[in-house]
């Protein structure tokens, strides 16, 4: 009787931690709906989603085991409303990859490039554009650019090969191996981070190209402020590093979220084919995310194929992407292993339908 009695105390316990697991879940794969002033708690659910995930697969497996069939639905249900979030980092590239054998009008990408203002050999940048040629890249969008190298200039190298080029706020540029007809740029207040975008003639086609470069996290900033601190010996209490930390990654969050408002607003005034790049900063699903996406396709979803990251290390986040609009059809999309900064470089080649 004491055994039984400890077996439904135990399935209670666990029962009562799958309700919470799914409420977190839910309010996570929503978290992105709204802007995250004011609903801090709510947003931050979005980064916690691939946890949510694997405390439901891993639920989902005890129930099975100890046969409480009733209570495995609620798991099950959680996994199923997060498919469409899996999908944003990870396809199987079977629903796909027909398109891989489209016709590509444009071969775009977009990079974060980091150390590119680092060095003043141009090793870095003449190894990106080696790259760009290899690929036959018509155009490609850098964030964290720096024109200067030496006392040369980055752009000298790249006009050959891009023979035209719009440098943006701070360390914003476009390379286009098209002409660009007009621009604008975006800057943010406040901030170093800004957006920017292109008109560009493709052969008679107008595409606007928007290259966006949100606000950071402060997450690595300030371990690097308080390591500092530590070697220089002062005492960094754990309770208020974690405070730093939080502080710092709630006012990215919600200084992302009006940047990502201003961009939104630029795309929707589009009167012509829209592709919009950059390191946005942010996760999918994120309320970021979803206002720069609007009504875009994410290149990924719809022709991608695998897992899906864009920053290097041991975080596995996807930060980086590459939308477009209707007018045009994506037939590849993918990263490629570069180990010239802290980001991967996002591809995709994409296809004109029809006219417009």
């Amino acid at each position: 009787m004491g055994k039984l009695a400890l077996k439904k105390y135990a399935t209670t316990m666990i029962l009562v931690v799958q309700i919470i697991i799914a409420i977190f879940t839910f309010v996570g794969i929503f978290g992105g709906a709204d802007s995250p002033i004011g609903n801090t708690a709510k947003a931050m659910m979005v980064y916690a989603l691939p946890f949510l995930i694997v405390a439901n697969i891993v639920l989902l497996i005890y129930w099975l085991i100890s046969r409480n069939w009733l209570w495995t639905l609620i798991p099950v249900v959680c996994i199923v409303c997060c498919i469409p979030y899996i999908g944003t980092f990870f396809q199987t590239g079977l629903l796909n990859d027909h398109n891989k054998t489209g016709k590509t009008d444009i071969r775009i990408a977009s990079y974060n490039v980091a150390r590119f203002g680092q060095e003043t050999s141009g090793f870095i940048s003449h190894g990106i554009l080696s790259e760009m040629k290899k690929k036959q890249i018509d155009i490609l969008c850098l964030q964290e650019y720096n024109d200067n190298c030496g006392d040369k200039k980055n752009s000298d190298s790249y006009k050959e090969y891009f023979p035209y080029m719009m440098l943006g706020e701070n360390d914003m540029v476009v390379y286009s191996r098209y002409p660009i007809t007009a621009s604008k740029n975006m800057p943010f207040e406040g901030t170093n981070n800004s957006a920017m975008w292109a008109n560009i003639d493709i052969n008679g086609k107008y595409i606007k190209v928007f290259n966006v470069h949100l606000e950071t996290t402060g997450f690595n900033r300030t371990l690097k402020k308080a390591n500092k601190m530590m070697m220089n010996g002062h005492n960094v209490e754990e309770n208020k590093l974690i405070g730093a930390i939080f502080n710092n990654y709630t006012l990215g969050m919600i200084a992302r979220a009006g940047q990502a408002e201003i961009v939104a607003k630029e795309i929707k005034e589009s009167e012509v084919s829209t592709i919009v790049c950059g390191d946005f900063n942010d996760v999918p699903y994120s309320y970021v995310y979803n206002t720069v996406k609007g009504d875009l396709i994410d290149g990924f979803k719809e022709c991608g194929k695998g897992w899906m990251y864009t920053y290097r290390g041991k975080k596995k986040f996807r930060i980086d992407y590459i939308f477009h609009d209707k007018s045009m059809q994506g037939h590849q999309y993918y990263i490629e292993d570069l180990t010239y900064s802290d980001h991967y470089p996002v591809f995709m080649n994409l296809e004109f339908l029809g006219t417009y």
